[in-house]
């Protein structure tokens, strides 16, 4: 995808009335709009920094990097209809910026805190040459992740991750053919664990959470993420775990023994506590203390849990398995439980319960 390509798709989904690409000779005619976003194509633009820019009148984006010479480069505007075509031509000659804009660099422009993907990192601005491909390719992948997550999508996937999210967006397979991919892995893996055939069962399940991993990732480095995509794949993450953990169950002959119960019982149980705490705190309990973001890369999640199955199908005893996830299912439980009630009475008491990192989402 050209750097024009992403630019455009980038217009597009923050809602820009109309889109043209000109040429140094071609004229440039407002028509009837009042305001006019100017911006340069030779550059990779964060999309915090489009939409930042699209509410700043009056405004003008230059590079953080600066050339040979020591200086910043003016990238972008958004200009009154009146002087949009002087503008234009100082940005495609390299001028200075008029000097009624009010210049910003990125992290000026838009925060360096995304409250989407709840972690702190700045916006990037970067030139589309091919020197910087590799830079280009690993900035739009590292923004493209979670902040808070398990610890084998933080620290086991990336690398396979990036290197087949590559493949799929040069092959131009959309995020949608991924996500399809995953609800098929998932019922396979549902079947297999269901049957007692563990081990090629727990290889398909964890196929299934690689591109559970990467569907997401092709789609905000592509910029081609869709309403229908992020039913299926946030559908899938809460309808499949306790159907597998189930299905171990059966498998283990123990579908109504008590680890079993625990375990899926427990699933629903760590749900309603998290969605009691995003309710009355209107943030996520895996954001409010440095502890809780700790606790989120190891809590009875499907990917820590299948550390334990995984574990237990390599001691020759599955059924093992399912009592060392019940076992931290309850652990993560009463740590949860206990960090709502502590934020209850902590309110209750006065106090502000906020995320720890709010500091960092005000920059």
């Amino acid at each position: 995808m050209s750097s024009a390509q992403r630019l455009q798709r980038s217009l597009q989904r923050v809602g820009c009335a109309e889109i043209h690409t000109l040429a140094p000779q071609d004229v440039l005619d407002p028509g009837r709009h009042d305001r006019v976003l100017l911006l340069r194509s030779d550059w990779i633009y964060d999309e915090r920094l489009i939409e930042a820019l699209g509410s700043a009148i009056d405004t003008g984006l230059r590079s953080a990097q600066s050339d040979s010479a020591g200086e910043t480069e003016f990238v972008a505007a958004n200009v009154s209809a009146r002087t949009a075509d002087a503008v234009r031509r100082a940005l495609q000659t390299g001028a200075e910026a008029p000097g009624e804009l009010s210049l910003r660099k990125p992290t000026e422009l838009a925060p360096s805190y995304s409250a989407k993907l709840r972690k702190f990192d700045p916006p990037y601005l970067l030139r589309a040459c091919p020197e910087q491909l590799n830079e280009i390719e690993k900035r739009t992948f590292s923004a493209s992740y979670k902040g808070a997550t398990d610890l084998v999508t933080k620290w086991v996937w990336p690398a396979p991750a990036r290197a087949l999210t590559r493949q799929l967006a040069r092959a131009h397979v959309h995020p949608n053919t991924v996500t399809l991919a995953s609800w098929v892995l998932a019922v396979a893996a549902f079947w297999l664990f269901w049957r007692g055939e563990f081990g090629i069962g727990l290889v398909t399940a964890w196929l299934m959470t690689f591109l559970d991993t990467v569907d997401g990732k092709l789609a905000r480095v592509t910029l081609t993420s869709s309403e229908l995509g992020n039913v299926l794949d946030h559908g899938l993450d809460l309808v499949h775990p306790p159907f597998w953990w189930y299905a171990w169950g059966v498998g283990i002959q123990a579908a109504t023994g008590p680890a079993t119960l625990i375990v899926v019982a427990g699933y629903f149980a760590g749900r309603l506590i998290e969605g009691l705490f995003l309710f009355f705190f209107k943030f996520e309990t895996h954001s409010w203390r440095p502890i809780d973001t700790l606790f989120r890369t190891l809590t009875a999640r499907r990917n820590p849990n299948l550390i334990f199955f995984s574990v237990g199908t390599a001691a020759g005893r599955p059924d093992l398995g399912m009592v060392m996830v019940a076992l931290w299912t309850v652990a993560s439980l009463a740590f949860h439980g206990t960090r709502l009630l502590q934020a209850a009475v902590g309110r209750a008491r006065g106090k502000t319960i906020s995320a720890w990192d709010e500091a960092q989402r005000a920059r």
